[in-house]
Parts: structure tokens; sequence; C-alpha cells
């Protein structure tokens, strides 16, 4: 299983979207006030006293994440069905462009409302990442697909 190279790349979709769920996407602050978007929730850190925060609506990239996480697992365990990996690997490509659309409107709203310095952070690369591992992994599962096809045509 691990020989093919679309179970590489599946591995690290998977581990991609694992680290992004525990990093933030979104990092601003100053003025002893931090303010961090993680895909779970948004926190307001001030200095000396207590943390705020917020997980409605930002856990909804939490929650595709996670269904992300599962069809790739899922996916990953299908080597032995190609057209199966195929379709699951096109359903988490669209999973996780909605990751990717959250990530994005989410960060976008957070510089809007809080004026401070800020970056992105580990999270949005790590998606835009396991974007690129999912594609890649498709690619070489209809390379394989194509490869057996065309074998049972010699014979």
């Amino acid at each position: 299983m691990w020989q093919r190279i679309q179970s590489v790349f599946l591995g690290l979709t998977i581990l991609s979207l694992i680290l992004g769920l525990l990093v933030p996407v979104w990092v601003g602050g100053g003025e002893g006030i931090e303010y961090r978007l993680y895909p779970i929730y948004f926190m307001v850190k001030q200095q000396g006293q207590i943390t705020t925060s917020q997980y409605v609506p930002f856990c909804i990239t939490a929650i595709l994440m996670v269904a992300a996480l599962t069809i790739a697992m899922m996916e990953f365990r299908r080597y032995d069905n190609r057209f199966l990996q195929i379709k699951l690997g096109t359903l988490n490509s669209l999973i996780l462009a909605g990751v990717m659309i959250c990530d994005v409107v989410f960060s976008n709203q957070m510089s809007r409302a809080y004026p401070v310095p800020w970056k992105f952070d580990y999270s949005l690369y790590l998606t835009f990442g396991a974007v690129a591992c999912n594609w890649l992994a498709i690619r070489f599962i209809r390379k394989d697909e194509k490869m057996v096809r065309d074998s049972d045509r010699l014979r």
C-alpha cells in the first residue's frame, strides 16, 4: 500500500489536515492584546486578563476539516477500489475548497474588524498543501487506473 505514490500523497493530506486543526489561521495583535483565529474558534487574549473565545461561526472551518480528514482516511483505506478512490478524492477536493474559502473569508473579516498588524499563519498554508496533495493523489490514481485498463486491453 505505501509503495504507491498516491498513498504517500494521501498520507500527507491527512497529516496536514490534522496539523491544520491545531495551529492558527490568522494572528494579529498589538498594545497588549493578541488576536488568534483557529479553525475551531477565535481567541482574544489581553495581558493580565481572562482570555475570551468565540466558537460560532468559526467552527464551520473545523467541521469541514474533520469531514475532509475523514474522507481522506476512507480514500486511503480503499486502495483496492480505484474508482471509489477517485470519487472520494473529488468529493474531498470540494470540501477542501470549502475549507479554503472559510479560512480566507474569516481571515479577511478579522483583518477588517481589528485594524492591527496581522499575518496569515500555518493552518492556511497547511490547507493549501492538503489540497495540492489530494489533487496529486487523484492524478496518480487515475494514472494507475489507465495503466490497468491498457494492460487488460493487450491480453
